[in-house]
């Protein structure tokens, strides 16, 4: 189901049929090294089964949601994107968390690159100043990847279950695939294109791969995790991209504060005469086909995915691809670059950015002999 933040303009791009979302892939995407789930994968329909996986997903997510404890704490990450240009701000990057439970989240980040960013909500509101008024790509993708990588559990009861166990690192893992609750959760082999990953070790359960989409990946490292009361953080996130290595997150210090300093939580000058600060929204699938047929078959089409971010104001910026070297890459951007993305806000709703991927299916020509 296309979410309500794309424009009427660009839903006759969107495959109505379910054709683009419902297939396995077959191309490069799919032979990454942490897709995990390329082997027989059970539809898991019954409510027993389905609360058993609603239950391990919050006992994962639990660990990052650090805020639910109430007690104060101060965390401190760096991390370095290494993204050849395809993002902005490549480099050295910092972030700090300060939560105090009667004063609110203050966070800060800042490149070597050049971008800095102070945000602080408090009391239901949220103000922020910084270089500019987006979250780079890469910054709002080191805050998912810590502080929010699964979605929430009223979201998962109402999505299609699938799931598969794999070895991983010499770990029996648990991979669960998502999606919506408008797909069927067929018993088939290998993961399909609409599917959300999340592959936890049940035994301690911690959350060891993410992956929103095919070639795109989260991967947790515990060795030097960092524990707080019953939460428990990765020493080190890696995200890669068509097999390379994007960013490398360290989470490097995690302290309990019995109070924070309150001028941290006092309004700036500059975050008095703005209108709230933005605010980083869910990542959003959508699937094209080109060129429209509704006759044709998932086995015929090739699929490439496309991804980037949506700003407040509906532009698309830092897209790329997550199958460069594939030939319908060039096409599948040119296409999304072309994409109408703005949609009206609701109605006293604070601005939002979010993640988008556009899953892009190819219909070969008969002349191409593709």
């Amino acid at each position: 189901m296309v979410s309500n933040l794309v424009s009427k303009k660009m839903l006759c791009l969107v495959a109505v049929s379910g054709l683009s979302l419902a297939a396995s892939a077959q191309n490069a995407a799919f032979n990454d090294p942490l897709e995990m789930a390329t082997g027989s994968i059970q539809a898991v329909s019954e409510p027993a089964g389905r609360e058993a996986v609603v239950q391990l997903l919050a006992r994962a997510r639990n660990n990052y949601a650090l805020r639910s404890s109430g007690r104060g704490y101060d965390v401190k990450v760096t991390f370095n994107v290494n993204s050849q240009g395809q993002t902005d701000y490549d480099g050295a990057w910092e972030m700090e968390d300060v939560f105090d439970s009667p004063q609110g989240l203050r966070w800060t980040a800042k490149a070597d690159a050049g971008f800095q960013a102070i945000r602080i909500s408090s009391h239901g509101m949220s103000y922020g100043e910084g270089t500019a008024s987006v979250i780079p790509l890469r910054l709002q993708e080191a805050r998912a990847a810590l502080f929010d990588p699964i979605a929430a559990e009223a979201n998962i009861r109402r999505e299609s279950i699938r799931t598969s166990t794999v070895s991983f690192n010499g770990a029996k893992l648990t991979c669960i695939l998502l999606s919506g609750s408008g797909n069927a959760a067929t018993t088939a082999v290998g993961r399909r294109w609409d599917e959300t990953e999340e592959c936890i070790d049940p035994q301690s359960g911690l959350l060891q791969l993410h992956s929103q989409v095919p070639g795109r990946y989260y991967a947790y490292d515990y060795k030097n995790a960092l524990r707080f009361g019953d939460h428990v953080l990765p020493g080190k996130a890696i995200v890669s991209e068509a097999g390379k290595i994007v960013s490398t997150i360290s989470v490097n210090s995690l302290t309990e504060l019995s109070a924070a300093e309150p001028g941290l939580f006092v309004r700036t000058a500059e975050m008095k005469s703005g209108s709230g600060a933005v605010t980083m929204g869910s990542a959003q699938k959508i699937s094209t086909v080109s060129p429209q047929d509704p006759s044709v078959s998932d086995a015929t089409t090739h699929t490439v995915c496309v991804f980037g971010l949506v700003t407040a104001s509906g532009q698309l910026v830092e897209a790329h691809l997550l199958q460069p070297a594939d030939p319908n890459s060039p096409a599948a951007l040119e296409a999304v670059k072309r994409m109408n993305f703005a949609a009206p806000a609701a109605p006293g709703a604070r601005p939002q950015q979010h993640f988008v991927f556009v899953i892009e299916r190819f219909v070969p020509s008969e002349s191409s002999g593709q």
